[in-house]
């Protein structure tokens, strides 16, 4: 039997998620079926996710819930299983700070800092235009320029990159014509220092691509292991940073990008 997580937040859950996610890595085999209640922001959808939780034996809790009232419900009805944000650490930092936290809900995302959403916002903007090579001409205005081959992950880090860290990222797809050559794409040569390449094992681009179109020559492995090795052979030649993407997240391959790549001359 799988053991229920819950994974609950009056806002959109991000950070309950990744709590849970990071916890979680640390028992590998674990056999978990996750489930995501975000958006409990008044007491009907607190007491529903409540009532939903106590029919299950011995689940598992991951709380960002910031209301007093809608904590104290879960902890009710969670038992020992409750991981709680903020009951764990918040009054550790008050101590510490010497004052008492002012709780607000979504506060942790951003929101109330009209200033960061709206960079993150511009970003996103950027990222969707510039997506897959759509568009080239404003590669100047990038934070980060990620090339690969088709669905090596380009297009999801990309707009993680924008809507959480505000970097207006773009991506620029090889195709067979890119990779026959030693030399960058003209487009990308000029920017070559905002360059970050993205590749993942062949039998991995495989069945991703199987998955998406079926048999063909797209989706064989022999094409793909071309694809890759080419690839792997330019961004050697022209030292282009790498990010093997085959056995980790969408928000690894970000946070790398940014504490790695970013800002390098």
């Amino acid at each position: 039997m799988k053991r229920k997580v819950f994974v609950l937040s009056d806002h959109t859950g991000l950070t309950a998620d990744a709590m849970a996610r990071a916890l979680l890595a640390q028992f590998p085999g674990e056999a978990h079926e996750v489930i995501h209640r975000p958006f409990l922001d008044n007491h009907e959808k607190v007491e529903a996710v409540a009532a939903e939780i106590e029919k299950e034996r011995a689940p598992l809790v991951f709380s960002s819930l910031v209301d007093p009232r809608a904590r104290e419900r879960i902890a009710q009805a969670s038992g020992e299983g409750l991981f709680d944000f903020f009951r764990d650490y918040t009054p550790r930092l008050e101590q510490l700070l010497g004052r008492q936290a002012e709780p607000v809900a979504g506060r942790l995302h951003g929101i109330a800092d009209h200033g960061l959403y709206h960079e993150r916002i511009r970003a996103l903007d950027y990222s969707m235009v510039h997506d897959d090579g759509a568009v080239t001409r404003n590669y100047g205005a990038a934070d980060v320029i990620l090339v690969g081959v088709s669905r090596s992950g380009k297009t999801p880090t990309s707009l993680y990159l924008a809507l959480h860290y505000g970097l207006k990222a773009a991506n620029y797809p090889l195709v067979e014509e890119d990779l026959e050559r030693d030399t960058l794409p003209a487009v990308l040569a000029p920017h070559r220092h905002k360059l970050v390449g993205l590749t993942l094992e062949p039998a991995q681009l495989q069945r991703i691509r199987a998955q998406r179109r079926g048999s063909g020559r797209y989706a064989s492995l022999e094409q793909c292991r071309w694809e890759v090795r080419q690839a792997e052979a330019l961004f050697r030649r022209h030292r282009v940073p790498v990010i093997d993407t085959t056995a980790i997240s969408i928000e690894e391959i970000a946070a790398r990008i940014r504490s790695n790549f970013l800002g390098r001359s």
